[in-house]
């Protein structure tokens, strides 16, 4: 049976926070922060998850002429660049094919309008629109979203043409009845707060409110829908111990290797249906 073709869709401009593809510190050592693009190339060279799907392209939509995207990429930027840090290590290839190769950029230029611009809308349709006919011009089957800083809107509604084939990874759990509930950009370090005894209630004035502590985290695979990380579950991991004294990239990097990884791993497995049974990992 022929492999689903499958779409990788990212903001590069989440990296620099992760630190991603580099050493980080951790608990007095080093501990490499492997991106979950890194983690997936090399799970469809290493595992049956290879079998069932072929990686046919990487789009971002990072913008080079938006000054907050430049200053997020100074240290990356937008592309692998020979001696400059990247989100895996240079020269990686999957499945025969030079990751950095694969690379699409659909840069989301709407976003340098003010959020209340007459024309920003429009311009949200155009950028939703260009990604469309890239996903249609690479015959995606399966798009894979890691961080995307963007709210899809036409391209996930019902009837469009990748209704229900556009899924997430989440660093948290986001089954709305579950008690370790953590949606939303802010997923890791409201987990690591819970763990302090603390709910923000306000981000941007960091207001909280005393809770009792939650000491584990998780991952989920979910489908994406119009909402923030609201989409049906897929398969989510709740994996991850969390030490209240955790650093953030500490935490992330654990959330990352015991839960992230996994619920991206098996997730796409279930999704891969009858194909053929898919239950190895990756170590």
């Amino acid at each position: 049976m022929s492999k689903a073709k499958l779409v990788y869709i990212l903001s590069l401009r989440n990296a620099p926070a992760d630190q991603a593809g580099q050493q980080i510190a951790y608990k007095g050592g080093q501990r490499y922060m492997a991106s979950p693009l890194e983690y997936l190339a090399r799970a469809l060279d290493e595992t049956p998850l290879g079998d069932a799907y072929s990686l046919e392209g990487i789009v971002t939509d990072d913008d080079p002429h938006s000054p907050r995207d430049r200053a997020a990429l100074r240290d990356y930027g937008f592309s692998c660049q020979p001696g400059q840090p990247w989100i895996f290590p240079h020269g990686l290839t999957t499945q025969g094919k030079l990751l950095a190769g694969l690379f699409h950029p659909v840069p989301s230029e709407y976003r340098r309008l003010p959020l209340d611009a007459a024309d920003r809308p429009a311009g949200k349709r155009r950028f939703e629109r260009t990604l469309l006919d890239k996903l249609l011009t690479l015959q995606a089957d399966v798009v894979v979203l890691d961080g995307l800083l963007v709210i899809l809107d036409e391209l996930v509604r019902p009837g469009a043409p990748f209704h229900r084939k556009i899924v997430n990874i989440h660093p948290g759990i986001t089954r709305a009845e579950s008690p370790y509930v953590r949606r939303g950009a802010c997923a890791t370090l409201d987990a690591l707060h819970g763990a302090q005894g603390r709910r923000i209630v306000d981000w941007a004035t960091m207001e909280s409110v005393a809770v009792a502590p939650l000491f584990k985290t998780g991952a989920s695979l979910h489908y994406v829908d119009n909402g923030i990380d609201s989409g049906e579950v897929i398969h989510d991991a709740l994996r991850t111990g969390i030490d209240p004294a955790d650093t953030i990239l500490e935490l992330r990097w654990n959330n990352f290797n015991h839960s992230l990884f996994p619920a991206l791993h098996e997730g796409l497995a279930l999704l891969a249906g009858q194909r053929q049974p898919l239950t190895e990992s990756i170590a």
